[in-house]
């Protein structure tokens, strides 16, 4: 596995985290207790962590020639919860 997909691999994983992060913890701490803070900073790390994303993305399929169907693939399960963790698991299986 190239070192490009690896790094792919690691922050997808992150940003996944990220994301559940900001949906399961900073939203409720927003709306059921009042602390719009905890939106602004998770909200910030995870913007940051999904252009990351969209780079280490760009770069892995640069270096291993995914489709655009793959890299399509990848950018959709950005965008679902959990959805980075299937990656993963689909990446890992890929080799």
């Amino acid at each position: 596995m190239s070192p490009e997909v690896r790094r792919f691999r690691w922050v997808s994983l992150i940003e996944g985290v990220s994301y559940l992060v900001l949906v399961a913890i900073a939203m409720p701490l927003k709306y059921a207790a009042g602390m719009p803070g905890a939106v602004r900073v998770v909200g910030m790390a995870h913007g940051v962590l999904f252009v990351a994303f969209v780079l280490a993305l760009a770069a892995a399929a640069r270096r291993e020639r995914w489709s655009l169907k793959q890299c399509a693939v990848a950018m959709v399960a950005a965008l679902l919860p959990f959805g980075a963790f299937w990656l993963e698991r689909r990446l890992r299986r890929a080799g």
